[in-house]
């Protein structure tokens, strides 16, 4: 049998004594987040920048096995560069931004997921998950040798969490035996199986697919393009749908749809996998197999994300099907968005009742995404015969007619969601102003010279003047607002025009340190600034 070609040297944070388990009372921390996957790992960074100590607790040492999670949108991308790991990522990965279609052997239409120019980052890159996981770590490292107070600790695995009212009581097992830790903030980030959901009594809620799919990771050498390419009923009949995505390394990706009354066992046999891989690349094709699995999928998430003083984030809190690449990119933005609320509320910045505006925004996000997910799964696996028949008969529209193409559903990529109407955003008075930058929306990029617009944003409240007078700076009861002052002349493609002034000839904007927009104005007026900022911490 194949090895797994995925359980190379990434041993991250090996098991190591601490102090604290020769402590003679439990040792209380800040926080404490359980699990040391991306989700995990990425809470660590924004509070450890913030100057907040935190504590990464996992039963493992290091990365788990197999590639699974490939796909990184360019919002997960700018969240990594705002900590310092952006770039080794797509330096890493491979770039792509087209996509294709096909029914058969014959091709449907082709789209773009980022048609514009003007963004640092590009609409996806493929990347393994343990690279990604890794340049992570790597950028923990930096920050640790720097003073940060972030630790990363192996073998350490949680048997039973007690919730009090001011903290959290954990029992940790280690290869030197069991200690306790108690924590004034315990995050959730131990992925779909959740073991700290289990332990609260907690559930999800949802729905679940009666599909299978086969994962095969391969390396061959191949001409085909950077390109996502997804087959209905390919004619080479190794699946109901089929998709291929190059990564890094000569590495592919291939997803085959297998039905839900599979022999799982059969099917991963290295004979049957190959059966199914020949029949797709052809017999002369040399290649590798790496990894695979079966997967069966669920769209389901907690009823809340908040329990107090434990918060629940990524798959812990929600669960998507694959189709959109909506998993690891979702619980990216659910770290940008608890990071900087929790900080506010840890330096008693901010009422500890801003956290529930991260239950609000971030089960908003996670149900626009089951929705998205939901869509894409009926889609793709219809459940009838009169849905079978009208999904190929959409698709045999989209080969000649415009407007039937939106109707194809091969999976919505993944797009961070606008937090309409929800309870932290200001006024929204900016006449003639885009709809894309209304108040909720994420920040879109903007060149400014040989720079970018997000970069200079960076983790802070910013008041972001265009061809607007702003004081440099204005704090409102402790918490503080930089001012970012261009002009529309910064940016001769005129991007920054489009996406922040549209008809107004000026626009002053207040933005989150998640980089969402908080509200925005025609000029500046300083105590609607001031009110906007108290609104946007939890005081309105």
């Amino acid at each position: 049998m194949f090895q797994d070609r995925y359980s190379l040297a990434f041993k991250l944070y090996p098991y190591k004594r601490s102090p604290d388990q020769d402590a003679s009372a439990p040792v209380r921390h800040p926080v404490v987040v359980m699990g040391g996957g991306p989700i995990g790992v990425a809470t660590a960074l924004d509070l450890g920048l913030q100057g907040i100590p935190v504590v990464v607790l996992d039963d493992h040492e290091g990365i788990g096995m197999g590639s699974r999670a490939i796909c990184f949108a360019k919002r997960c991308l700018e969240v990594a560069d705002r900590y310092g790991c952006g770039d080794p990522m797509v330096d890493k990965g491979v770039v792509w931004n087209l996509g294709k279609v096909f029914h058969e052997d014959r091709k449907v239409f082709e789209f773009n997921l980022l048609p514009e120019e003007g963004h640092k980052y590009p609409a996806f890159i493929n990347l393994q998950q343990p690279y990604f996981e890794k340049f992570m770590v790597d950028r923990v490292r930096e920050l640790q040798a720097e003073g940060a107070p972030i630790e990363l600790r192996g073998k350490n695995r949680v048997d039973a969490v007690e919730v009090k009212d001011d903290h959290v009581v954990l029992d940790i097992m280690t290869p030197d035996g069991p200690y306790k830790l108690e924590a004034d903030w315990l995050i959730g980030c131990d992925g779909a199986n959740s073991p700290l959901r289990g332990m609260l009594g907690l559930d999800f809620s949802g729905r679940v697919f009666k599909d299978s799919f086969l994962i095969a990771d391969i390396r061959m050498k191949a001409d085909f393009p950077t390109e996502r390419w997804f087959w209905f009923e390919p004619s080479h009949g190794s699946g109901a749908s089929t998709l291929l995505h190059k990564q890094p390394d000569d590495t592919w990706r291939i997803d085959f749809q297998i039905g839900w009354d599979v022999d799982r066992k059969e099917e991963m046999k290295e004979e049957n996998i190959r059966r199914r891989l020949d029949a797709m690349l052809g017999p002369d094709v040399d290649y590798e197999m790496v990894w695979s699995s079966i997967y069966t999928f669920q769209c389901k998430r907690m009823e809340n994300f908040r329990h107090g003083r434990v918060l629940f984030a990524g798959d812990a809190a929600h669960q998507v099907s694959p189709f959109g690449a909506r998993g690891a990119n979702s619980g990216m933005q659910d770290v940008d968005n608890l990071g900087w609320k929790l900080g506010l509320v840890i330096k008693g910045k901010a009422p500890e009742s801003l956290l529930d505006s991260y239950d609000e925004e971030r089960i908003h996000g996670a149900d626009e995404n089951i929705l998205n997910s939901t869509r894409s799964t009926d889609f793709i696996t219809p459940k009838s015969e009169i849905s079978h028949i009208f999904r190929n008969a959409v698709l045999d529209l989209a080969e000649h007619y415009d407007f039937a193409r939106p109707l194809v559903n091969s999976g919505r990529l993944s797009v961070p969601c606008t937090y309409d109407g929800l309870s932290l955003n200001g006024p929204d008075v900016l006449a003639g102003g885009p709809a894309r930058t209304r108040a909720g929306s994420p920040c879109p990029d903007a060149p400014l010279g040989d720079s970018f617009l997000l970069e200079k944003l960076g983790n802070d409240f910013v008041i972001l003047a265009i061809d607007a007078d702003a004081p440099e700076a204005l704090e409102e009861d402790g918490v503080s607002a930089r001012r970012l002052a261009v002009s529309a002349s910064d940016d001769p493609s005129g991007a920054l025009k489009e996406r922040y002034l549209g008809d107004a000839v000026s626009a002053v904007y207040l933005i989150r340190p998640d980089q969402h927009v908080a509200a925005r104005w025609p000029a500046y007026d300083e105590a609607a600034v001031r009110a906007a900022i108290s609104k946007a911490c939890g005081k309105d």
